[in-house]
């Protein structure tokens, strides 16, 4: 009941005009990039930090959250219509959404994928309504050794996660670690890895590392390869509207979806990949006709768009109760809280409780705007596929590079900006994930504090990370999830040279 009365409140916050304005705008931006195949979420609010570093931070971070939101929604646009997924979460999507399309029932395939994805966000934003405070009524008793051993169950997950394979995750993980070494010591006061310049005094800006990594490593990488795509979506024939028998086919599949993607997106090693795929194989066994499978089972479109879009809902429970990212566009929103002072975790419940329930709130709302926004204009997001591909990353580097100097006009800031775009692009082209060196960036300095904090309390002994139960298990689990996927490739080597 308690979470149920600051829900109320923070409706009182959201539904005031200027938060439903960001709302609104996040939630056309977050459509027309999960449309535009190559431009995430992820990217377009690593744009938008520097823009927005002098406006409401309740709004701001609003505004980020319906962009979130509004990415999984139109990545299914695309994937359906084009077969080219606007999203690597929609690429499940595409298996049975593009078949229908080319059989001549893309409007029932864009309805249910939006249906589906409306009663997936609302029942997960529920979830985490409800479970967030529970999490933070456990995680206000860590410790600083606690809080160390789930840094490092953050860094090896994600760094597990993202990219082709864990030591590459890793790789970027480091990058991160040693960007965030960058600075004044918190607690001897001494400039560390400075190189006399003293604009690094202060340390690296979050938002110039990820609008470098994100937009500007992106644009060129895009121009590297000359992806220009000529297809042409395919045009939706009859009604949009889904018959009696796409209903009865689609709402299990829903509810099925939203129980698969909202637990998996809330672990540190989610994501919205896993759920989808996970959703897809139970709807093909499951299905009443297996055999369409292939040849486009509305069941393959409801279920793994359901399964995404609760999985974005889930991805935001570890990052406002305990200040872990688990996707690529957590980690730049958390860029997005730092730039206020406001760090995510238990005390921002107990701290900003306005801020935090009318962010949840504003969710409900965001997830009515797509709805409403979605079906009647899918003609209006089809037509942003003609934007040629060179004017829009164009547009990108020139948005960057003027945003980022409105909020550091420093010409070392620059120079930053542009050598962390070159990274992005080596990093692309060598297939090195992104996420890792944001996320080393932000927790590392933390994971830094808690330990030294750790080790001040205990005199300088080390053992007091394995004397705490929760540290302790957390350690061991982060232990476990580095060595595993090295000892899983080696068996399945030594059974390969066996055979």
């Amino acid at each position: 009941m308690e979470s149920l009365a600051f829900l109320m409140q923070g409706f009182g916050t959201a539904l005031d005009p200027m938060n439903l304005a960001f709302a609104a705008i996040g939630v056309l931006l977050g459509t027309a990039v999960g449309v535009l195949p190559g431009i995430g979420p992820a990217l377009t609010v690593a744009l938008l930090l520097p823009i927005t570093f002098k406006l409401d931070p309740g709004g701001s971070l609003i505004m980020f959250a319906g962009i979130y939101y509004g990415g999984m929604y139109g990545g299914s646009t695309t994937a359906i219509l084009l077969n080219t997924p606007g999203e690597s979460a929609s690429v499940v999507t595409a298996l049975e959404g593009n078949q229908m399309a080319r059989r001549g029932r893309g409007g029932p395939a864009l309805a249910t994928a939006a249906i589906g994805s409306f009663v997936a966000t609302l029942i997960a934003t529920m979830g985490l309504a409800f479970f967030a405070p529970l999490l933070v009524k456990v995680a206000i008793q860590f410790g600083p050794w606690d809080y160390f051993g789930l840094m490092l169950i953050a860094f090896v997950t994600v760094s597990a996660t993202f990219g082709s394979s864990p030591l590459r995750g890793l790789t970027s993980l480091a990058i991160g670690l040693w960007l965030g070494l960058i600075g004044i010591d918190q607690l001897t006061g001494q400039a560390r890895l400075a190189f006399g310049v003293p604009n690094l005094l202060d340390g690296v800006e979050v938002t110039t590392l990820a609008v470098g990594l994100f937009a500007i490593g992106e644009a060129l990488h895009v121009a590297s390869r000359h992806l220009f795509n000529d297809e042409k979506p395919i045009a939706i024939k009859g009604s949009i509207w889904m018959s009696r028998q796409d209903w009865r086919r689609s709402w299990k599949p829903w509810l099925r979806g939203t129980a698969i993607g909202f637990p998996i997106g809330a672990l540190p090693a989610g994501g919205a990949e896993i759920p989808t795929f996970l959703s897809y194989t139970t709807e093909r066994k499951l299905a009443e006709k297996p055999e369409e499978f292939g040849q486009g089972a509305i069941e393959g479109v409801a279920g793994p768009e359901a399964a995404n879009n609760a999985s974005a809902a889930g991805t935001l429970v570890p990052l406002l109760t305990l200040g872990l990212p688990t996707s690529a566009t957590a980690a730049v929103m958390l860029a997005g809280f730092q730039q206020y002072n406001l760090q995510p975790g238990p005390l921002l419940f107990v701290q900003h409780p306005d801020l935090v329930w009318g962010l949840v709130a504003s969710l409900f709302i965001a997830n009515v705007m797509l709805l409403v926004l979605n079906l009647p204009l899918v003609g209006l997001w089809v037509r942003l596929l003609k934007i040629p591909l060179p004017w829009l990353y164009a547009g990108i580097l020139v948005f960057a590079c003027m945003g980022t100097i409105a909020a550091n006009p420093s010409v070392v800031e620059l120079m930053m900006l542009v050598a962390f775009g070159v990274l992005g692009f080596i990093m692309r082209r060598y297939d090195y994930p992104i996420a890792p060196v944001v996320v080393g960036l932000i927790l590392g300095p933390m994971a830094d504090s808690a330990l030294r904090r750790s080790l001040q309390m205990s005199l300088g002994d080390p053992m007091v990370l394995l004397q705490h139960p929760g540290s302790a298990t957390m350690i061991g689990i982060a232990v476990f999830a580095l060595l595993a996927p090295f000892v899983f490739k080696g068996l399945a080597r030594f059974r390969q040279d066996e055979d």
